[in-house]
């Protein structure tokens, strides 16, 4: 009985001690953040200036960007910066995220899930350039042309600070099919054969995910349907090096390493009884 109290104490604080980790990896990440702001903020203006870059080049002589209330641009720049700092401290919050979760994961899944970290931050950064370099400028070129005598383009800046911040956090997360592909793969939920053999369905499934998550043109879904099958096959590439490994060989693998934890705690609990024994 008193066992099972003394269990269920060890558990409870153990508990506790996981959220009191887990509030102060969170402070450390949101004090990051907020630097960030700190740091983003003077620079708002610069930055919304290359942000508006790609709709200001394609805007017909005499459209420009407006506002339309007063704190509209103070908002806008406050919310950008926000997004800016963020962006600055996402190498810190991936850190605390990593050092959250590293006591729990075994030796050979840090060596895999640590790299995919660092893959998936640079797969999302290549998504908003992807999209900044090549989607915006052509789909912002097809809505500017249905300007004419009568109908003059002149965008909001906050409306246009929300359209680049959906469709950059859209192609962010579309570059991680390749993590996803990986991670599915390698947890067992579906089987590598299995997403070869239903090439045609995923082809089809980018089709629809690229109409609804791209600008309403024919040209930016192309632009996004083609690039996420890419990174699809990928996807498969790098599933087919991690499981060049055989589950068996995992298995084994892990429990050399539990048994290797369990025979220093043996040693551990054997030198402490026999000193006990010896006084």
């Amino acid at each position: 009985m008193a066992s099972a109290e003394n269990s269920g104490d060890s558990s409870e604080n153990t508990f506790i001690g996981h959220l009191l980790e887990l509030r102060r990896r969170v402070l450390y990440s949101v004090i990051a953040v907020f630097a960030g702001f700190l740091v983003s903020y003077p620079f708002a203006q610069k930055i919304y200036g290359i942000l508006a870059a790609p709709l200001i080049s394609v805007l017909p002589k005499g459209s420009h960007l407006i506002y339309t209330s007063l704190p509209e641009v103070f908002l806008t720049y406050v919310q950008l910066s926000l997004i800016s700092g963020f962006l600055l401290a996402l190498p810190m919050v991936l850190y605390q995220f990593w050092a959250f979760i590293t006591p729990g994961l075994y030796l050979h899944e840090r060596k895999i899930f640590f790299p995919l970290i660092f893959v998936s931050l640079a797969l999302f950064l290549a998504g908003i350039l992807f999209a900044y370099f090549v989607v915006f400028p052509n789909a912002f070129r097809f809505f500017a042309s249905f300007s004419g005598a009568d109908i003059s383009a002149m965008p909001k800046v906050s409306d246009y600070l929300s359209l680049i911040v959906k469709f950059s956090l859209a192609f962010g997360l579309a570059f991680q099919i390749p993590i996803l592909v990986v991670v599915l793969v390698k947890v067992g939920v579906i089987q590598l054969e299995s997403l070869r053999r239903g090439r045609r369905y995923v082809f089809l499934i980018c089709a629809v995910a690229s109409a609804v998550l791209s600008p309403p043109d024919v040209l930016s879904m192309i632009l996004l349907m083609i690039p996420m099958y890419m990174l699809f096959e990928l996807g498969l590439l790098f599933s087919a090096h991690f499981s060049s490994r055989s589950p068996s060989a995992e298995f084994t693998y892990a429990a050399q390493e539990e048994s290797g934890s369990e025979d220093l705690m043996g040693e551990a609990e054997s030198s402490f009884r026999n000193g006990h024994e010896e006084n």
